[in-house]
């Protein structure tokens, strides 16, 4: 039986939150949308408002307001527009709300993320940064609170899928699941796994946003070529599945159709195929446990003709050896990691930095972090703070990059 879910979509101008929308049209007796919220394109919020009736949209301040009333339709009633940060927290937690698609890129997103799972809602989370950066105070939020939590990152979802079907799987588990042996995430190698390492140094951001199978954002389509969404996912899986990082393994699968695998203490591999697609795992966490239609066509595997596998090279993408190293170090490390990013990817994108120099800046901030004896963050602030700091830290150094 179906059940109606008053949704909240953090970041629905973005590839996640224009997919989520494309799934929830699709069954109208199914969703109703509560909240959108965007930061930037604000006449494409107010589309995507007019054309779900939306009743509140999120903007961060007064000027986006007057452009959203300015893009709304002639005569008809504006939704309620909220303004600022923690419009966003308060929207994830209303109580109208019963599932939160969590897809604001970066750290941004982390207060909806954990507001939503502190008032107990279904979380689908796209956002990496729930985790990576807070990923015991979130982890804990979730269990304390009742929240469902599903993965919707594509690897994750893939896992989640293959893991034993028990009735408390979507409720944050702290530990394995049961006869399971590894969880194998899959990489496409991204538009460099074939590029000499010599010519690396001279990549402009065009060809790294250029990936050979997804269509993504800027931000994330340099970090898949970087492997540095990998790393980030490992960090994840760590957290979703309570899995010891020495159990998870990466492995470079360039047609990105078998999205990742869990290996069973028996043998058994199971692993979740389709196509390229977004709204796969969409459906699947909108849906659950039900599987609805998603709009995705059919995978024919007779036109693939084979399904490639290797182990990813460490000196081509160091990003995914710092990011191991990260998760090792502990919580404050993989704050850093991602705060360090974020501010190195904004540089080579705008020019400021060369690719290579990506990783140079991380591992720089990573060795600073070393000196700060930073304790386990236990509150949001805490997270905020370091991540403040290593961003701070990672703007000084992309200074001197040159």
């Amino acid at each position: 039986m179906s059940v109606l879910h008053h949704l909240c979509i953090l970041g629905s101008t973005g590839s996640i939150g224009v997919s989520t929308l494309d799934v929830v049209a699709r069954h109208p007796g199914r969703f109703v949308v509560h909240a959108l919220s965007a930061y930037t394109r604000i006449e494409a919020l107010a589309a995507q408002a007019a054309r779900h009736a939306a009743r509140v949209v999120i903007v961060p301040d007064d000027a986006a307001r007057a452009r959203f009333v300015a893009a709304w339709p002639v005569g008809r009633p504006l939704p309620e527009i909220r303004q600022g940060a923690q419009a966003l927290a308060d929207t994830a937690a209303d109580p109208e709300v019963t599932a939160v698609m969590a897809a604001i890129v970066g750290a941004a997103g982390l207060p909806g993320a954990l507001a939503a799972a502190r008032a107990g809602k279904r979380v689908l989370l796209a956002n990496k940064e729930a985790l990576v950066a807070a990923g015991g105070l979130f982890m804990r939020a979730v269990r304390e609170h009742g929240a469902q939590l599903l993965p919707i990152d594509s690897e994750h979802n893939a896992i989640f899928q293959c893991l034993p079907q028990t009735p408390d799987r979507a409720f944050a588990p702290d530990h394995p699941a049961p006869g399971v042996r590894r969880l194998l995430l899959t990489a496409s190698g991204g538009p460099f796994r074939r590029t000499a390492l010599e010519q690396l140094d001279s990549v402009t951001p065009d060809q790294a946003c250029a990936h050979p199978n997804w269509r993504m954002g800027r931000k994330i389509s340099v970090d898949s070529a970087t492997m540095l969404n990998k790393g980030l996912e490992v960090i994840e899986a760590h957290w979703l599945f309570s899995m010891p990082t020495d159990r998870i393994q990466v492995v470079v699968h360039p047609q990105s159709v078998v999205h990742s695998m869990v290996e069973y203490d028996d043998g058994s591999v199971l692993a979740q195929l389709g196509q390229p697609d977004m709204r796969t795992p969409i459906a699947y966490g909108l849906g659950f446990p039900d599987r609805i239609a998603s709009g995705v066509g059919l995978l024919e595997l007779t036109r693939l003709g084979h399904l490639d596998f290797e182990a990813p090279d460490l000196v081509r993408f160091p990003c995914l050896r710092l990011s191991l190293d990260a998760l090792g170090q502990g919580q404050a490390a993989c704050i850093t990691l991602n705060a360090a990013n974020e501010v190195a990817v904004d540089g080579f994108l705008k020019g400021r930095l060369r690719y290579t120099q990506i990783a140079r800046i991380i591992e720089r901030c990573l060795n600073d972090s070393l000196k700060w004896k930073s304790s386990l963050p236990g509150s949001l602030d805490d997270v905020l703070a370091i991540d403040a700091r290593a961003r701070r830290i990672a703007a000084d150094f992309c200074q001197t990059a040159f």
